[in-house]
């Protein structure tokens, strides 16, 4: 098993990628601290995956939520190895224009100062234990940005560039910082980004832009969080890894 004795507490884990991770990371061997807003739906996921699993409700947009979350999680798990920052948000897609403020202040607030709180809040504790690992998950939209998501790809730009700084300021500690870059794919904010009803000659138009054929899925993702998160990937870190069937070429 790639994560036997390891620890993670991965965010946004009630559904969609961090749910895939999640489960695959349990599999895996890892205990899992299952970090979500919806509460009975983190309950659900850790109930689904059993005793190696642990449910926390947190709104990774506030500092105190995340400083309990991580309080919560080590108490119960022993230490953290691994965090992954997966929650996000967007705004639905549409003209610049059309976002107002305070969409635009909650994009930012859960996309990115959510990374800011989980850092200030878990690195003391890995550089207590000399090692840890951090897996940010960004988005194709941060690396090859369209019309219509201006805001949302904006901020998942600065999810990409905070990575690669943590991970050159935080080597020293011996922590790892890494990245992923999805292309859209089939969780619930399929819809929003696509900026049309989810209807089959919609999905069509944009899988047409994807050289693989297809959407990502959670299973994706998970499989390339694994090996970022493993000690197989020991000597990688700063890096955004695309899983986009191509899309970003």
């Amino acid at each position: 098993m790639r994560l036997k004795d390891k620890t993670a507490l991965i965010t946004g884990a009630a559904s969609g990628f961090g749910r895939g991770m999640a489960e695959l990371f349990a599999a895996e061997g890892a205990k899992v601290a299952i970090v979500d807003l919806n509460g009975e739906g983190a309950a659900q996921v850790a109930e689904t995956i059993g005793t190696a699993a642990m449910a926390v409700t947190c709104d990774v947009s506030k500092a105190e939520d995340v400083k309990s979350a991580v309080a919560a999680s080590i108490a119960q798990l022993g230490h953290l190895d691994i965090v992954v920052n997966n929650a996000g948000f967007s705004h639905p897609n549409q003209p610049i224009m059309e976002v107002d403020e305070a969409t635009f202040r909650k994009v930012y607030d859960v996309n990115v100062l959510s990374i800011f709180h989980m850092t200030k809040t878990v690195v003391p504790h890995f550089r207590s234990r000399g090692n840890g690992v951090i897996l940010n998950v960004g988005s194709t939209a941060g690396l090859r940005p369209r019309p219509g998501l201006t805001w949302y790809n904006s901020s998942k730009g600065a999810v990409n560039v905070m990575t690669k700084s943590l991970a050159v300021e935080l080597a020293p500690d011996k922590i790892r910082v890494c990245g992923l870059a999805p292309v859209m794919g089939t969780t619930g904010l399929l819809e929003t980004f696509m900026g049309m009803p989810d209807t089959p000659e919609n999905r069509a138009r944009f899988i047409e832009t994807i050289p693989l054929g297809r959407l990502s899925d959670p299973k994706d993702i998970a499989q390339a969080a694994l090996y970022l998160v493993s000690d197989e990937a020991a000597f990688i870190t700063g890096v955004i890894l695309e899983v986009d069937g191509g899309r970003t070429i």
